[in-house]
This record gives structure tokens, C-alpha cells and sequence, in this order.
């Protein structure tokens, strides 16, 4: 069973729906012991970090999602929900994230050319940086889904897949039984799903 964590922010239903699709056991919940009994995690999220970690914080799900990546359990974040699994961001102002992974969430703008457009929208290539169980499905230079403004950095201890637009960005996480995407799974297609496939076998 494969825990969507509900706590007010996020894709719930698409995600829960991919998961469906590809015959995973999946179940949207804000229920601490459902989570914890869990044999997998999925933290979503969409929006801004600082309503997002607050909301997550205020439901006490913060403590439960560090206390089961400590007990080695497979969590994965999606989009925001990866952001969050870093130790701080720097979306409107600085805000304490997870710490579950090093690293840092910061805005794209000034870093990439001014003529792109933030937020960076659509396909774009994964660049392959190290082996993961992850990949299983997939190859370097499959297309994703992106819809964001920040990207994570000073996380090379994690570093899994970069994607170009203009500079590098972080694509793809993970140490350990802690994962995340930048990008949308359940948005990419059967790309997307064979990630979630092999996020089910781990």
C-alpha cells in the first residue's frame, strides 16, 4: 500500500489515479496511523513551500514522514512535495524544510537567461547522473513534465538526473530510501508511470 499524503496541497487524485493505472495500491490520506502502516510514501504538493510546509507542520505529518525515513521507508516527493524534503528554501523569504535531504531551494530567476520564461513549463530531457532503481524503466534523455519557478541546488550528495533549460537543473533525488522529483510523474505520459512502476518495486 502506497500512502498519498494528504495535507491540503497537492495533485492528489491525478497521482492516485497513475498509480491505479499501473495497478498499484494507493490511498489519499491526512491519517497518521494509515501512513505509518503504509508500505510506501508519496508526498505531493503544489504551490508555494512556505503555505505548504506550514500546512504540513500544523497537521504533525512532518514528524511522521521524518520518522519513517528514518525507519528506512521508501518516501518519494513530487514537484513541491521534493522541494520539502530539503533543509531550507528561499522561495519569499527563508523557510525550514524537512532536512531529509542536503540542499537548498532556490529561484531560477537570475540564474537562467532572462529571455526564458519562469515558471519553466513542459517536456524536457532527463540527464542521467548516477545509476538508481528509479531509472529501471526509463533511459537518459526521456521527456517529463515540469511546471516550476524554484529547482533544488547544493545537492550533489543526491543527485540523481538533471534536465537543460538554459543552466542545469535538478531533476530527480535521492539517498537512500528518499527520493523526489521535480517534475510531474503522473503528467509524463507512460514515462512518468514506468517511474512510478519501479518506485512501486523498491
Amino acid at each position: 500500500m502506497i500512502a498519498i499524503v494528504d495535507y491540503g496541497v497537492g495533485n492528489l487524485f491525478s497521482v492516485k489515479s497513475s498509480f491505479s493505472y499501473i495497478g498499484a495500491e494507493a490511498m489519499v490520506t491526512g491519517d497518521e496511523d494509515q501512513i505509518r502502516r503504509a508500505d510506501k510514501i508519496l508526498l505531493p504538493g503544489v504551490g508555494a513551500f512556505e503555505d505548504a510546509i506550514a500546512k504540513l507542520r500544523s497537521t504533525g505529518l512532518d514528524k511522521v514522514i521524518i520518522d519513517e525515513a528514518k525507519n528506512g521507508k521508501p518516501i518519494m516527493g513530487i514537484c513541491l512535495g521534493m522541494q520539502l524534503l530539503f533543509e531550507k528554501s528561499y522561495e519569499f523569504g527563508t523557510h525550514e524544510g524537512l532536512g531529509l535531504l542536503k540542499g537548498s531551494v532556490v529561484p531560477m530567476k537570475g540564474v537562467i537567461d532572462e529571455a526564458l520564461k519562469i515558471p519553466h513549463i513542459g517536456y524536457n530531457a532527463l540527464i542521467f547522473k548516477k545509476n538508481h532503481p528509479l531509472f529501471k524503466y526509463i533511459k537518459d534523455g526521456d521527456y517529463v513534465y515540469f511546471v516550476h519557478s524554484f529547482y533544488a541546488k547544493d545537492c550533489e550528495d543526491s543527485l540523481l538526473a538533471t534536465t537543460e533549460y538554459d543552466k542545469e537543473l535538478t531533476a530527480i533525488v535521492g539517498k537512500g530510501n528518499v527520493m523526489g522529483c521535480q517534475f510531474h510523474p503522473e503528467k509524463s505520459g507512460e514515462i512518468g508511470l514506468n517511474i512510478l512502476r519501479a518506485f512501486c518495486e523498491m
